[in-house]
């Protein structure tokens, strides 16, 4: 018996169009674990074939009560806390708790050593936020080759955590005004500015590949657009909010302004259409920024010259000239000799510091948008109430409307370009 394939096409083709048939929408579950959800999320899709007629982001899977713990512990114990948020940009978050006690305690410093330091490593910790950030996202629309260049990277930045504090990624760094200077010294500066100079390449390198790559703009050109006002509203900040054209970055508001960023020459960069591909090219460009600012603090910090150095960098002096006390006597005769100040030591981080009674808000630039922190104090060593204000939590509130109207594959990538990390929504 022969077949007659195109009549059976043909009363395929009827049956579809008869009245008995129709298209019904269905709803999918995205995650909370998929390899593509960064975290665990889970997304309650309403598809029609695969175009996305509604969406509903459900989080809470991680929660940690984090707060609840930094309520209970000293301040300095609690300072790790920050590092496990968005453990992708580690530093930045430790800047906004100890700006929050500083301003407690009234001390707060814009041009002082030790805040110098605070920038260039959260500048450090931006390029190492976007490398990742960019490389992720460009593995989840299909794209390897950057992963292998940002890691790369990354590894060379987080050699540098490991040399000031031990640790890699969880650092545990900065202190309310102060800064460990045991591991930071002249070769310190040289290895960060070479590093500065030679991740050009590699930025480049990701930039010009992807860039030139037409199935990248095709999947992201057009792919979640988002306008100024309505980013606003749902409280986004960040590249995410520079995308749609709104000008907003606590480095430059003058009322906001925190640290050595009012003294610095730099720019920010805004998009026009707020769509992933905006969102792509901001992210790149605050990279290039980020390594002038690295290259205009170590200038700063290195022309504090001692008078018979003949323009080299001594550390000794340098360290003296700061804090006003000789380095030799506080830290290599006194710190392993002296059972006093043995017992000093211990009693400072064992009961902490006591901060005055007061309210405190205080917010900085993270690579992903401003992360604040509220901390209300009884003057006691423990916060009595602290609240966290986490950019990617916005974020998720505005993926919804996002992804509507999009095909299913674009999801990953809206989802991408927002680089979201779960530590710091369920917190």
């Amino acid at each position: 018996m022969k077949f007659d394939f195109f009549n059976i096409w043909a009363d395929s083709a009827a049956r579809n169009n008869s009245s008995d048939s129709r298209v019904k929408s269905f709803t999918l579950n995205f995650g909370p674990q998929h390899p593509a959800s960064h975290g665990v999320l889970r997304l309650i899709l309403q598809l029609n074939g695969e175009l996305i007629e509604r969406a509903d982001s459900h989080i809470g899977f991680l929660h940690r009560g984090t707060e609840k713990l930094m309520e209970d512990r000293n301040y300095l114990q609690s300072l790790p806390y920050l590092d496990r948020l968005d453990y992708v940009s580690m530093m930045s978050q430790e800047h906004a708790f100890v700006l929050a006690i500083e301003d407690l305690m009234g001390t707060t410093s814009y041009t002082s050593s030790y805040v110098q330091i605070r920038v260039l490593f959260d500048e450090l910790t931006r390029i190492l936020n976007h490398f990742l950030g960019l490389a992720t996202h460009s593995l989840d629309v299909g794209n390897m080759s950057p992963v292998f260049w940002a890691f790369e990277e990354r590894e060379r930045i987080m050699e540098f955590y490991e040399r000031v504090s031990g640790a890699r990624m969880h650092a545990a760094f900065y202190r309310p005004n102060e800064v460990d200077w045991s591991g930071i010294n002249y070769q310190f500066f040289v290895d960060v500015s070479l590093f500065a100079r030679d991740s050009m390449k590699s930025i480049t390198e990701i930039f010009i590949l992807l860039s030139t790559n037409k199935i990248w703009k095709s999947r992201l050109v057009n792919v979640g657009s988002v306008g100024s006002e309505e980013a606003s509203s749902y409280g986004t900040t960040g590249v995410v909010l520079r995308s749609s054209g709104e000008k907003k970055d606590l480095r430059f508001v003058k009322s906001d302004c925190y640290s050595f960023y009012w003294f610095l020459n730099m720019q920010s960069y805004l998009g026009k259409r707020g769509d992933c591909y905006d969102r792509f090219l901001i992210r790149i460009r605050e990279m290039y920024e980020s390594i002038n600012i690295v290259f205009q603090v170590i200038s700063n910090l290195t022309t504090t010259l001692d008078s018979t150095s003949k323009g080299s960098f001594n550390f000794f002096s340098f360290y003296e000239q700061v804090y006003g006390k000789s380095y030799n006597k506080m830290f290599r005769s006194t710190k392993y000799n002296s059972m006093e100040f043995l017992i000093e030591h211990f009693k400072y981080y064992s009961d902490g510091i006591e901060v005055p009674k007061g309210y405190s808000y205080k917010a900085v630039e993270a690579p992903k948008g401003e992360l604040g922190v509220t901390i209300i104090s009884d003057g006691s060593n423990k916060p009595y109430r602290c609240k966290l204000r986490s950019p990617a939590f916005h974020h998720l509130n505005l993926m919804s409307r996002m992804i509507q109207g999009h095909m299913l594959a674009d999801m990953i990538t809206i989802l991408g370009s927002q680089d979201i990390v779960f530590g710091e929504v369920d917190r």
